[in-house]
């Protein structure tokens, strides 16, 4: 996700990655490149830790590449993918967050869960 000027711009944007997100195996795909650090994994071995494998995984993967979420390199003979948005997730939860109460006038971090 690319930071733009425009409201409608940024929306569209937001709308792209979180439809990147919207499947349950993307998302647990990034969640497990997201714990593996900076320095990612090979498609075997994070196709082992989500279960995922073959074409279905090269799917998922593409999808989120394609959103700007995840990166592939090559490295010898092995495919490395590894989560390189760190700052856009981030930026994700904040635009979801960036208005909230705003009509009501309440502060959500003051109040405390019911027990």
């Amino acid at each position: 996700m690319k930071a733009l000027s425009s409201p409608d711009l940024t929306l569209v944007l937001a709308a792209s990655s979180f439809a990147a997100l919207g499947s349950e195996q993307r998302l647990q795909v990034l969640r497990t490149l997201v714990r593996a650090g900076p320095q990612g994994l090979s498609i075997g071995e994070l196709g082992a830790r989500v279960g995922i494998t073959g074409s279905t995984l090269t799917h998922h993967v593409k999808i989120l590449a394609q959103a700007g979420l995840v990166r592939q390199a090559k490295v010898g003979r092995s495919v490395i993918c590894a989560a390189v948005a760190y700052e856009d997730l981030k930026a994700l939860a904040d635009f979801l967050l960036a208005n909230c109460c705003a009509d009501v006038g309440c502060a959500h971090d003051e109040e405390t869960p019911n027990d």
